[in-house]
């Protein structure tokens, strides 16, 4: 999986073959055939991997920062950004390429679900006499446009100053 991901990270798809990670790996394509019916496998596991990896940066940095909906928010929205750009490849199987590529999109569309639902649990936990039908649409909006974020941040459209970005994002979220 390290070979696929620093293959598909620096190249894209198109870097992304059974002999480029047997070559990559330095193993025999008959150890690849072992472990993935094919490079679609292959790739869901890498994503499956570096969304799980953030999950674990996230919840870490949201236990961290505290109990107000606020510092958790931030912390969690900056998590989001430097993990997916302080390597690049990171951004590229999360959201970027995700766009794209059939097992990406069903892999982000799963992890966009479990996403609100834990927006969803964390609402209830910090506001428990939320109206249902806001605290769904909250969600579904604050989860939509976070994946729209760290779109542009990858792009870099927003500039370069992480803060200044999770500031603002912040600001709109908790109006």
């Amino acid at each position: 999986m390290d070979a696929a991901f620093r293959l598909f990270g620096d190249g894209g798809e198109a870097a992304l073959s059974v002999r480029s990670v047997s070559r990559e790996s330095g193993l025999n394509t008959r150890y690849f055939y072992e472990s993935f019916g094919d490079t679609d496998d292959l790739l869901g596991a890498v994503y499956d991997r570096v969304s799980a990896e953030l999950a674990q940066v996230v919840e870490r940095a949201m236990s961290e920062a505290g109990a107000s909906l606020r510092a958790r928010t931030r912390a969690g929205m900056a998590a989001v950004l430097h993990f997916s750009s302080a390597d690049p490849r990171r951004g590229r199987v999360l959201f970027t390429d995700a766009r794209a590529n059939p097992v990406l999109t069903r892999r982000r569309a799963v992890t966009q679900d479990l996403l609100r639902e834990a927006v969803l649990t964390e609402g209830w936990r910090l506001q428990p006499d939320s109206d249902p039908i806001a605290a769904m649409v909250a969600a579904a909006l604050y989860t939509g446009a976070m994946a729209e974020l760290a779109q542009q941040w990858l792009a870099g459209h927003l500039g370069d100053d992480l803060d200044t970005v999770v500031d603002n994002a912040l600001r709109l979220v908790l109006r």
